[in-house]
């Protein structure tokens, strides 16, 4: 094979992973915006950071790439609180809260 050919498909895979990596990373942030409306806390800033990457099976055993994303949520807009959501390939797999103040007023 020539060094062109092993060069594009290089590039071609890396196109393909970036473009797949964006839509698992909007899924997780539209998630993760439903999730604090659902728990009446604030997501802040609007933004999920990638944590994590990993092989791990679903539950038809399948491997899949499993990805976290860290973010950062308010109860009462004085502290900030940190968060996770954790996706198998496109599905939610779990979403976490730190344990944050409620405020009774």
């Amino acid at each position: 094979m020539s060094d062109p050919v092993i060069l594009i498909s290089l590039l071609l895979l890396a196109s393909v992973y970036w473009f797949k990596s964006q839509q698992i990373r909007e899924i997780a942030l539209n998630a993760t915006k439903a999730h604090c409306r659902a728990m009446e806390v604030q997501m802040l800033d609007d933004y999920v950071a990638l944590k994590s990457l990993r092989l791990q099976k679903d539950k038809s055993g399948k491997t899949r790439l499993q990805t976290t994303f860290t973010f950062e949520f308010s109860s009462t807009g004085n502290e900030r609180y940190q968060g996770r959501i954790a996706m198998l390939g496109h599905r939610v797999e779990s979403i976490y809260l730190q344990p944050y103040r409620i405020d009774l007023n």
